[in-house]
C-alpha cells in the first residue's frame, strides 16, 4: 500500500506532537516513532542511511518467494507499506532528520487539531510498532494495510502457528476470509488471513 493515499498534511514546518511533555525540555529526550516519507522505491536505501546516521529505524517488509520462468525460487523482501520508513527518534533529531534530501517530510495527524503552527507530527505507540513487525516477521500469509475504518472485532489472541501470542481484533471478510487485526492508529490496520482454530478469545 501506498503511504501518499492516506490523507496527509505536509510540515509548514516543524511542530510538536500532542503528546510531547511540555516544560523546559519540551519532550527533547523522549523518543517517538515517526513515520519519514520518502519517494517510493528509496524506502531501504533511505533506511540504510538513516541506520548509518545512527539512528533507530525500519521498514516494513515481508519475506516473499518468487518463482522465476525457470523455476528457480527468490526470496525477496516485499514492501509492505510504501514511501514510509518508520523512525524511532526524539523530536530535536526528527528535526534534523528532515532537512536530510532523501526525506520528503514526516507524516502528520491530520485528525487532530490544527495549530498555529499545523497539524501535529503522527506518532506509533510502541506496542503498535511492536505488533507490527512481529506480524510481518512471523506471518505464513501475506500481510497487507487498510486505511479504511474497520469496525470493532472481538479481541482474540493467537495460541498456536507462527504467530503465537500475538494480539489482535479478528473479523471476516466479505469473501467469508477470517483475518486478524493489528491496529496503528492513523495509518489504518495491518491484516493477514488467520484461522479461527489458531485464536481464543481475550476476556
Amino acid at each position: 500500500m501506498d503511504i501518499n493515499s492516506i490523507n496527509i498534511k505536509t510540515e509548514s514546518h516543524i511542530v510538536t506532537p500532542e503528546s510531547f511533555d511540555v516544560g523546559s525540555a519540551v519532550g527533547v529526550d523522549k523518543r517517538y516513532w515517526f513515520i519519514a516519507i520518502v519517494k517510493n522505491n528509496t524506502e531501504k536505501s533511505a533506511a540504510q542511511k538513516l541506520h548509518k546516521a545512527g539512528y533507530d529505524c525500519f521498514v516494513a517488509t515481508q519475506k516473499d518467494v518468487r518463482v522465476w520462468r525457470t523455476g528457480r525460487r527468490v526470496s525477496v523482501d516485499r514492501v509492505v507499506i510504501t514511501s514510509a520508513v518508520f523512525i524511532y527518534c526524539t523530536e530535536c533529531e526528527r528535526r534534523i532528520v528532515v532537512n536530510e534530501p532523501y526525506i520528503s517530510r514526516f507524516l502528520t495527524n491530520k485528525a487532530a487539531a490544527s495549530t498555529v503552527g499545523g497539524r501535529p507530527v503522527a506518532t506509533i505507540p510502541e506496542v503498535q510498532i511492536r505488533n507490527l513487525r512481529f506480524m510481518l516477521g512471523h506471518s505464513d500469509t501475506p500481510v497487507g494495510l487498510v486505511d479504511r475504518t474497520y469496525g470493532r472485532g472481538d479481541r482474540v489472541r493467537v495460541i498456536r502457528g507462527s504467530l503465537c501470542g500475538l494480539e489482535g481484533e479478528v473479523l471476516v471478510s466479505n469473501e467469508g476470509q477470517s483475518e486478524l487485526l493489528v491496529r496503528l492508529d492513523i495509518l489504518g490496520c495491518a491484516k493477514c488471513a488467520i484461522d479461527l482454530v489458531d485464536v481464543e478469545p481475550i476476556r
